[in-house]
C-alpha cells in the first residue's frame, strides 16, 4: 500500500513539474518555436548512482508536443530516446547544494544533437517571470514586493548553501554608509 502511495505521489509530482515548465516554455515565444521543430522527439532522463536507501525514480521520458511543449511519457516511453540526459546522481545533497548555488551537476549527453543543443539553449535562456505571474493574482505593487523579498530570501540561500558545500561566494556587496 506504502509504495503504491509512492508512486502516485511521485507521478503527480512529475506532472505538476511539467505543467510548470510548459507555463514558463508557454510565456517564451522563442521557447517554443524551437521546440516546435522537434515534435514528436523523446527526451529519456535518468540518474546514474542513484543511492539504494532512497526510492528509485519512475523512467522519466519526456516527447516534444507538437505546441513545442512537453509531456510526460510515464510508462509510454519508448526503449531508445532521442536525447539520453544522465545525471550523476550519486550524492543527491551535494547535486542539490550544487543547484542552488547555480553550479550544473556532471551530465552526460548522448543523443540528436540539435535536440541537445535546444534544451541547452533552454537551460540557458528560460527563466519564469515570477512577479508577472503573481501580478496577475495581487496586482503589480504587491507582486513587485514579493517577488523583492523571494529574491533576497533565494540569495540569502544561496549563500547559505554555498557557505555549507564551501564554495567561494561571490564578492559581498558593498556596505552602505552609516548616516552621519
Amino acid at each position: 500500500m506504502f509504495h503504491a502511495l509512492q508512486a502516485a505521489g511521485r507521478a503527480a509530482a512529475i506532472e505538476r513539474a511539467v505543467l510548470l515548465l510548459n507555463h514558463v516554455m508557454a510565456a517564451e515565444p522563442a521557447a517554443t518555436a524551437r521546440m516546435r521543430t522537434h515534435a514528436g522527439r523523446c527526451i529519456r532522463l535518468q540518474f546514474d548512482g542513484w543511492p539504494q536507501i532512497l526510492p528509485p525514480w519512475p523512467p522519466l521520458a519526456f516527447r516534444v508536443t507538437p505546441a513545442g511543449l512537453f509531456e510526460w511519457c510515464d510508462d509510454e516511453a519508448p526503449a531508445d530516446a532521442d536525447l539520453r540526459i544522465t545525471v550523476d546522481a550519486s550524492n543527491p545533497l551535494l547535486g542539490l547544494l550544487q543547484l542552488a548555488t547555480g553550479e550544473r551537476p556532471r551530465v552526460d549527453v548522448s543523443g540528436d544533437s540539435a535536440l541537445a543543443a535546444d534544451i541547452v539553449w533552454l537551460l540557458d535562456n528560460l527563466r519564469w517571470d515570477v512577479e508577472d505571474d503573481l501580478a496577475r493574482v495581487f496586482g503589480a505593487a504587491p507582486a513587485r514586493e514579493i517577488a523583492r523579498l523571494g529574491r533576497v530570501v533565494a540569495a540569502g540561500l544561496r549563500a547559505a548553501a554555498r557557505r555549507f558545500a564551501g564554495t567561494p561566494s561571490a564578492s559581498p556587496a558593498p556596505a552602505e554608509a552609516a548616516p552621519r
